[in-house]
């Protein structure tokens, strides 16, 4: 099962190397990890989605809060956060297929974000699932090249991780 985890950790070098350190020594495979600032200065945010069972997860959460600069660990729950991942996709497409690779990236609310002779590249943001089937729409024109942020999430209402103002 996939699990989600945000952090807020104090900004210093090598953060990122300690946190995927601590997940290598004990075998936790991190299906991705985004980093990024926050509105409070010297603190950034790092989303992490892990697949793993439950007692692992545990493991995992009670592992990260020992960490020196980890101020805090947030599980997400799947009906309680907001989550999305970044999508660019070259496609193979030229005058005679372009105008059903645009179409079928419209499908799926994606952009078309450069044009050229004999390729178009796609930009595409949702949850996996959703950035999964446009690939799989997408494949029988020809994928010349993908890559995938990894997925960032937020709470819904409240905000478990930071304080109030």
């Amino acid at each position: 099962m996939q699990h989600t985890l945000s952090l807020l950790v104090e900004d210093q070098p090598g953060i990122v190397a300690r946190l995927s350190g601590m997940f290598a020594r004990r075998s936790f495979n991190i299906i991705s990890m985004t980093t990024g600032t926050t509105d409070l200065e010297g603190v950034n945010r790092i989303t992490i989605v892990v697949e793993t069972d439950e007692v692992s997860i545990e493991q995992i959460t009670k592992q990260l809060n020992k960490l020196i600069p980890v101020l805090k660990v947030i599980r997400q729950k799947d009906d309680q956060m907001v989550s999305r991942a970044l999508l660019m996709v070259k496609v193979a497409a030229n005058n005679e297929n372009r105008a059903q690779v645009v179409d079928a990236a419209n499908l799926f609310r994606a952009r078309v974000v450069d044009v050229a002779p004999e390729s178009v590249v796609i930009e595409a943001t949702g949850q996996p699932g959703k950035l999964v089937a446009l690939l799989d729409v997408l494949r029988p024109f020809g994928i010349r090249e993908q890559v995938y942020s990894g997925v960032v999430a937020l709470s819904r209402g409240a905000n478990p991780m930071m304080p109030k103002r």
